[in-house]
């Protein structure tokens, strides 16, 4: 098994994400939580690792605000569409690109973070469970994790309810791999097992896209993307509906650093 790189599909990627309603609802749903629940990214400067964070569209945004950033992928044409992009802001941003696999960075050359952003990553690694505890090396006392994922519970729902049933009933697998769906989706109450198992307090958690990939359009209806995103938000934290997220988010914290 082999990690995802997406060279050779950067623009798409871009394109087909953050182009789209999905990528709307993906960041604004992403913003609310990391703004609500960290108040220091409006207060103060914080150290940011995006780890895997392709051109860095969250952590760009972030550093316009004034905060430094990592920005790891191992992507180099992902990082030079970043490159361009910050190029061609209007102000200097104090952003250091890296090119490199998540497990190969070092807390020697980089030290240590307040914020550490890993967004839609570890559902294409091949082992989810030790990058991810390899990133709390990099975490300073008291500083958060941002963990978005591909959720496979919903996966497997959105499938039944769309009559897809050989596709669940072969375990979710086809014999030729969609380039842009993630091949190891990952289970909510394994990730809680992780947290439980590493004792990081769970800060905040919501579902991304609880109800834009079950919507059921009338011929010839037509959505308001405002209204879309808005009854996302509204509904992302209902208890009930985060496990219908197509991607779930979890920020977690430590209140000191743990020894793994």
């Amino acid at each position: 098994m082999q990690d995802k790189n997406f060279d050779s599909l950067a623009t798409k990627f871009s394109k087909n994400i953050y182009g789209t309603a999905k990528g709307q609802i993906r960041i604004e749903v992403l913003k609310r939580d990391l703004f609500e629940s960290i108040p220091s990214l409006t207060t103060g400067k914080l150290r940011i690792l995006d780890a895997g964070g392709g051109f860095g569209y969250l952590s760009q945004q972030l550093a316009e605000l004034g905060h430094s950033i990592v920005l790891c992928d191992i992507s180099a044409e992902m990082l030079a569409l970043a490159e361009q992009q910050i190029r061609e802001k209007d102000k200097e941003l104090d952003i250091t690109l890296i090119q490199s696999s998540i497990q190969d960075l070092s807390v020697e050359a980089l030290g240590q973070f307040d914020l550490i952003l890993c967004h839609a990553v570890v559902e294409w690694l091949a082992d989810a469970k030790e990058t991810v505890k390899g990133l709390l090396d990099f975490l300073k006392p008291n500083a958060h994790l941002s963990l978005m994922f591909y959720n496979k519970d919903a996966q497997r729902f959105h499938s039944l309810v769309s009559g897809n049933f050989d596709y669940v009933e072969a375990g979710l697998k086809v014999k030729k791999p969609v380039r842009l769906t993630p091949q190891y989706p990952l289970l909510i109450e394994d990730v809680e097992s992780w947290m439980d198992e590493w004792r990081y307090q769970e800060v905040c958690r919501s579902g991304v896209r609880v109800i834009n990939d079950y919507l059921k359009l009338r011929k010839n209806q037509t959505l308001d993307n405002t209204q879309l995103i808005r009854m996302e938000l509204e509904y992302s934290k209902y208890k009930n509906y985060i496990p219908l997220g197509r991607y779930v988010h979890m920020l977690v914290r430590t209140e000191s650093q743990l020894t793994i």
